[in-house]
């Protein structure tokens, strides 16, 4: 699509209002909103200004004035506004016209090119499995004096007992036993299916939706993969419907990766591989899990390089609360064919030459997807280019139920970081993979370490409900 296309859009859809968006180093989407009527061929050239200074983690208030640069292949009709709106993309520049580095979508176009220029292939493309929880109730509060969360559900476990449904209804989901069933044990299936139909009309393939193992209203839909920039815009434009939908419906939803205590979190498996041209790299017809050696080498760079990966795949206090043994957390950096109990999984059931690819199952949704695909390929390409043999360096395969193994098996096992300031510690002591080509700077990754780590602060110092049932009659 160019910018005649869009302008063309908007005339055929009777669009009166253009949303320009762009993401901060969280991932989380900010607008700007014109009028139709003000939007030009010139609007794609010269940029839509806003200011940088009061976006958390970008520019000082003495060098603010900014630029939108909008990407018309992003462009989408918005499904919720009463006013027929346009979504439209954009890449962060300052005012002389200079890509600004701390820009995440602009980090995942240089990874793609740093991609090509490598020799390696000419696209990565990228499928992650995002899942959430939707919630009829959520109540939070941390302050001086007082700090809780609850969060309700019709199907949760523990509304056995509940009576506001006029006589309880039952058929509620047991813990850890919400993996596909039917109703009306599943009472999502319909809000699921309105979720999906918006997100095809916005433009993505929907492949299935079902319900998740979690008690209390999980889910998973799961969509096409496409390459790097384009899936990093399709995830965002899915949390954006998952939310609204779920608003539309009078409910809540959450990519938060642990939002309950003693049931499963939520993860983003990403599935991903590369191409050169129409040639999938990642096949090799009777190897192991049919996987090539480039395949093989990269899985090396992700397992070497993942206690500082997950400083970007798992970027939250919260994440860690999801990585523990015990939920299906995938906490051990191994790979393996067909194991969901390893950190790297390779899907052998009918997979095709194409289809054929590795799934690090480690991420979560806190994740700005621009940074961690990106991150993701740039360690796997270290991989490929320095022959990191993960198989000689202790990372599997290993072809078990690592859950089950025995304890003294399991210290030969690396393991993720155990919190966010750890994870950060590593990305501070191996961020090289990330400079390469300058994809990354490494003025971004200072930054982004700061910033991270006043958000770990900020949890650190506060006081925790639990340490009351633990401590308050020392």
């Amino acid at each position: 699509m160019t910018a005649v296309s869009v302008l063309e859009l908007i005339k055929e859809k009777n669009i009166e209002w253009v949303d320009f968006r762009f993401v901060d180093l969280s991932g989380k989407a900010h607008h700007v909103t014109l009028p139709a009527s003000e939007v030009e061929e010139e609007t794609f050239v010269n940029g839509v200004a806003f200011d940088g200074s009061s976006i958390p983690g970008f520019r000082g208030i003495e060098e603010s004035d900014m630029v939108m640069m909008p990407d018309p292949e992003s462009s989408y009709v918005d499904p919720f506004t009463a006013h027929p709106t346009l979504i439209v993309m954009c890449n962060i520049f300052t005012p002389d016209g200079e890509r600004y580095d701390r820009d995440p979508r602009s980090i995942a176009q240089k990874a793609e090119e740093f991609l090509k220029k490598s020799g390696v292939g000419t696209a990565a493309f990228f499928a992650p499995e995002s899942e959430f929880f939707i919630f009829d109730d959520v109540r939070y509060e941390s302050g001086m004096n007082k700090s809780f969360y609850e969060v309700d559900s019709e199907e949760a476990v523990w509304n056995t007992g509940r009576k506001e449904e006029g006589g309880n209804l039952a058929f509620k989901v047991r813990q850890k036993g919400g993996y596909v069933p039917v109703a009306p044990t599943d009472s999502q299936q319909d809000i699921r299916s309105e979720m999906c139909r918006l997100l095809i009309e916005s433009g993505l393939r929907i492949e299935r939706h079902h319900h998740e193992v979690a008690t209390a209203g999980q889910a998973e839909i799961n969509f096409r993969f496409d390459t790097l920039t384009k899936t990093a815009d399709n995830l965002l434009k899915y949390k954006y419907i998952v939310h609204n939908t779920a608003r539309q419906w009078g409910k809540v939803a959450t990519f938060m990766p642990k939002p309950l205590f003693g049931d499963n979190g939520s993860g983003m498996h990403v599935h991903q591989s590369i191409f050169n041209g129409d040639s999938p790299l990642f096949y090799e017809k009777g190897a192991y899990a049919n996987l090539s050696e480039i395949a093989i080498y990269y899985i090396g760079g992700i397992l070497h390089h993942a206690p500082a990966l997950i400083a970007l795949t798992n970027p939250s206090t919260n994440s860690f609360k999801r990585l523990v043994p015990g939920y299906e957390a995938p906490v051990n950096l191994v790979f393996s064919k067909g194991n969901r109990s390893a950190s790297v999984r390779i899907p052998v059931a009918a997979v095709t030459p194409k289809g054929c690819r590795i799934e690090f199952r480690t991420p979560d949704s806190t994740a700005n997807p621009y940074l961690a695909f990106s991150a993701m390929l740039l360690a796997g390409l270290d991989g490929i280019q320095n022959k990191i043999d993960p198989r000689k360096l202790g990372y599997g395969p290993l072809d078990k139920n690592i859950y089950e193994l025995a304890p003294e098996d399991l210290k030969e096992i690396r393991s993720v970081p155990a919190s966010l300031d750890e994870a950060l510690d590593a990305l501070e002591a191996d961020s090289e993979f990330l400079t390469q080509g300058g994809v990354f700077s490494s003025d971004f990754i200072a930054n982004y370490i700061e910033f991270k780590r006043g958000e770990a602060k900020a949890v650190s110092i506060r006081v925790h409900p639990h340490e009351y049932s633990l401590y308050f009659d020392c």
